[in-house]
């Protein structure tokens, strides 16, 4: 008898962390202003670079420095020049140390900063759930602060997908 509380006080906490979970982003939603530490060590505030830009690009991969991840990455350097054709400043986040953000940033020489989001702060303002790495997934934001596009699960394609967003925009 004593093992029915036990069971009922897990099943509620079960329970309340189903309903905890935060929704992610949706079109048309506000985006999170958020900040956290770049791969340099410097704070940088989203909600200034979706001023500056008609699009901000923030991606989320869960580690620096792995297979999916670096494909992610370096499809979205590789794309740098179209992706700026259209105004998108891109912006990477996982929750690794800005040590090995910088490391990532070094080794494949991306052109764009990414935040060392260790607090999963940003994360969790996106709507992430996943808990102790970043999901992997994009959002694209215009000058206005709102969402116009997200994905998921992208890896090599992730510019191509941005890009394909981008040009049925303007048709």
């Amino acid at each position: 008898m004593k093992l029915r509380p036990t069971i009922l006080a897990m099943s509620l906490f079960t329970l309340l962390g189903i309903f905890a979970r935060a929704e992610p982003l949706k079109i048309g939603a506000a985006a999170p202003v958020v900040s956290a530490l770049t791969d340099e060590g410097k704070t940088l505030n989203l909600g200034d670079v979706y001023k500056k830009n008609n699009y901000t690009l923030v991606w989320f991969y869960p580690k620096a420095l792995t297979g999916g991840c670096t494909k992610q990455g370096c499809s979205l350097r590789d794309a740098s020049a179209d992706l700026q054709q259209h105004g998108v400043a891109v912006i990477g986040v996982s929750v690794d140390p800005v040590e090995l953000q910088k490391k990532f940033k070094d080794t494949n020489h991306f052109p764009y900063p990414l935040l060392a989001d260790t607090d999963k702060k940003v994360i969790k303002a996106f709507g992430q759930t996943g808990g102790m790495v970043a999901a992997r997934e994009a959002y694209l934001i215009d000058k206005s602060g709102k969402v116009v596009y997200h994905d998921e699960k992208q890896t090599d394609k992730q510019a191509e997908k941005v890009l394909e967003f981008l040009k049925s925009k303007k048709s």
